[in-house]
C-alpha cells in the first residue's frame, strides 16, 4: 500500500514541476514580449520627438536663412551668410535623425560595441548581485532608523 502511494506521490510531483516549469517559461515569454513592447514605445516616442523638433527647427532655420540672406544682400556683406553653415550641419542632422537612417547606423554601431568592444559595457563594480543590494538596503534601513532617533 506505501509503495502505491509513494509512486502515485511522485507521479504527482513530477506532474507539478512540469506545471511550474511551464508557467516560468510562459512567464519569461510575457515579460520578454512586455519589455520589446515598452522599448518599441520608447523608440517610437524618440523618433516621433526628433520629427516634432524638425518642424519647430525647420522653421526657425528657414526664417534665419532668409533674414541672414535678405541681411546679407540689402548690406553687402557676405560674412552675414556664416550662420548658415552651422545651423545647416544641425538641419541635416535633425532630418536624418526624423527621417532618414540615422537610427539604423546607431544600431549597427551598437551592435559593433556589444560584439567587439564588450568590455566597454561593464558596469563600475561588476553586475550587481541579490548580495550587493541587500547589503546596500540593509545600509540604508540602518541609517533611515539611526537618523529618526
Amino acid at each position: 500500500m506505501g509503495f502505491l502511494l509513494s509512486k502515485s506521490m511522485d507521479a504527482n510531483f513530477k506532474k507539478q514541476q512540469e506545471f511550474m516549469l511551464h508557467n516560468a517559461r510562459l512567464q519569461m515569454e510575457r515579460q520578454i514580449v512586455m519589455q520589446n513592447q515598452m522599448r518599441e514605445r520608447q523608440m517610437a516616442m524618440q523618433v516621433a520627438w526628433s520629427r516634432e523638433f524638425l518642424k519647430y527647427y525647420g522653421t526657425f532655420f528657414t526664417l534665419a536663412t532668409v533674414g541672414l540672406t535678405v541681411g546679407a544682400i540689402k548690406r553687402k556683406k557676405p560674412f552675414l551668410l556664416a550662420p548658415i553653415v552651422p545651423l545647416g550641419f544641425i538641419m541635416a542632422y535633425q532630418v536624418d535623425s526624423a527621417y532618414g537612417t540615422l537610427i539604423y547606423r546607431v544600431r549597427g554601431e551598437a551592435e559593433s560595441i556589444m560584439t567587439s568592444d564588450h568590455d566597454r559595457l561593464d558596469l563600475p563594480h561588476g553586475t550587481p548581485t541579490f548580495e550587493s543590494i541587500e547589503k546596500a538596503r540593509r545600509a540604508r534601513s540602518s541609517l533611515a532608523s539611526f537618523l529618526e532617533k
